[in-house]
């Protein structure tokens, strides 16, 4: 105990790219950037919040993976900024659903576990999914485009979706912090074995 299994003072760290987490909080900005632009009044703090949180869901997850190599703490406490970040953001578009008499999707709709069958990580996929959902679904008068409906509900599944895989990565981390412990105690750790080392 005191370095990894491989005797490194540095952990792996890095690599947020390839993070399921990662990219659908990457996914998950980019769709909420065109959705205020389309369906929020542009001088709604609203808008900015939206934005502000999907980017902050997607920036603390990268930083929080580069800085894993020093601070598995600094690490954890961003991956939870991160899952905050979400939950804002599920909550505007929750609201918009509300403040509009719309309902989200139960886990026995058929656009909720078509969407689910479809396991969408990119923006063509999620374009298709929309397109979809508007061809094979009537639509009753409504005072909000349909599209962001469906969009907003779509959304709210990507937040549910990437939230778990951050709660996968939070527990997976805290379990390496467990084993290895900080920076700080490896790097003491490896000071003693190697002042044995020399002197035997």
């Amino acid at each position: 105990m005191g370095t990894d299994k491989n005797g490194d003072l540095l952990l792996p760290s890095g690599g947020y790219r390839r993070l399921k987490s990662f990219q659908l909080a990457q996914l998950i900005y980019d769709i909420t950037v065109r959705f205020v632009e389309l369906y929020i009044p542009a001088e709604s703090r609203t808008c900015d919040q939206m934005v502000q949180a999907a980017r902050s869901g997607v920036q603390n997850i990268a930083e929080g993976s580069v800085d894993a190599a020093t601070s598995a703490k600094l690490e954890l406490n961003l991956y939870n900024v991160a899952r905050a970040s979400l939950e804002e953001l599920k909550l505007d578009y929750q609201d918009y659903l509300r403040q509009h008499c719309e309902q989200q999707w139960l886990k026995d709709d058929l656009l909720y576990l078509e969407f689910i069958k479809r396991r969408i990580n990119s923006k063509k996929e999620f374009r298709e999914f929309i397109v979809w959902a508007e061809n094979h679904f009537s639509v009753s008068i409504r005072t909000i485009p349909y599209k962001s409906v469906l969009v907003a509900n779509a959304v709210l599944l990507l937040i549910d979706t990437a939230s778990y895989f951050l709660k996968r990565q939070i527990e997976k981390k805290a379990a390496i912090f467990l084993d290895n412990g900080g920076f700080s105690e490896r790097m003491h750790n490896m000071r003693i074995q190697k002042r044995k080392n020399n002197n035997g």
